[in-house]
């Protein structure tokens, strides 16, 4: 559902723009090859480990106009994607009702699924623009929408003796005998929740190069949750008439959220890698 009001959002400003030639449209969008660490899941069970490399995407469109009352909108569709795995053995010795168990081997996995997408809403305002050095400031509400799948799977490998109490001293009095049992529960968060973040951006022309320094972030610290979403790179102008503009983009970018109870998540994850893009300008 969002995927297509994204997309009929697209149309309506894309139709606006060709019925006022003052208003500037902005089509971007991004590869993004991150690298996931830290933790995330129920509160009593952390998924804490390698956590596999991901190559994301995400698109933007944005709306500029000459009006300094109103703001300037940009709404933008991301993807965050991850898994991890983690193990706990543990081995013990027990005894109970003349069967004495010689060890008993308990292995639990835990396998999760961090699959988040959502879709930035910004209202922002172009606070200075010379030409060579811009800068914009905003809000933006980031809605949220996915699940945190966890599979936890335990193995329990027994092995006795069945020859009483005294087979500790005297195991032959019995026979060993191996058991293996194994069970398996799943379970899901799922994530709908809407956020509050800070929205500012920043871009630094080069003369003479068709290169600019850009850089962008939201941030949010707000209760128990901290979050940061920030990139820096550089920009590159193949194209620049009139009436389009195509830049290509290159550079890093860094996502970090620790959520304390976000419709039952729990998270201390860091995505951060190198992204190349691209963004026209009509």
């Amino acid at each position: 559902m969002k995927k297509k009001a994204f997309a009929a959002t697209l149309v309506v400003l894309f139709t606006a723009n060709v019925q006022a030639d003052t208003v500037g449209l902005y089509v971007g969008g991004q590869i993004w090859q991150n690298e996931a660490s830290g933790s995330f899941g129920e509160k009593n069970i952390l998924i804490d480990s390698t956590l596999k490399k991901e190559q994301q995407s995400n698109y933007f469109v944005a709306v500029e106009h000459p009006f300094p009352l109103l703001p300037n909108v940009r709404i933008s569709n991301n993807t965050l994607d991850t898994t991890g795995k983690t193990t706990s053995t543990h081995e013990y010795f027990s005894s109970d009702d003349g069967v004495f168990h010689i060890d008993v081997d308990v292995d639990i996995d835990f396998d999760a699924s961090f699959n988040v997408s959502y879709v930035d809403y910004t209202l922002y305002y172009q606070l200075f623009d010379n030409g060579l050095f811009s800068f914009d400031f905003g809000l933006t509400a980031r809605d949220f929408d996915g699940a945190i799948t966890e599979t936890e799977t335990k193995t329990t490998v027994t092995t006795t003796n069945d020859g009483g109490l005294d087979a500790e001293e005297h195991p032959e009095h019995g026979h060993i005998v191996t058991e293996t049992t194994k069970a398996t529960t799943t379970g899901k968060i799922k994530i709908n929740e809407i956020v509050p973040m800070l929205y500012a951006a920043t871009n630094i022309s080069l003369p003479l190069t068709g290169l600019s320094i850009f850089a962008e972030g939201d941030y949010l610290l707000i209760d128990d949750h901290s979050y940061y979403d920030y990139q820096i790179g550089l920009s590159y102008g193949l194209v620049d008439k009139r009436m389009m503009d195509f830049n290509l983009t290159f550079g890093y970018r860094a996502i970090k959220m620790e959520f304390e109870d976000l419709d039952n998540l729990y998270t201390e994850l860091e995505f951060k890698g190198v992204f190349v893009g691209v963004i026209v300008g009509f």
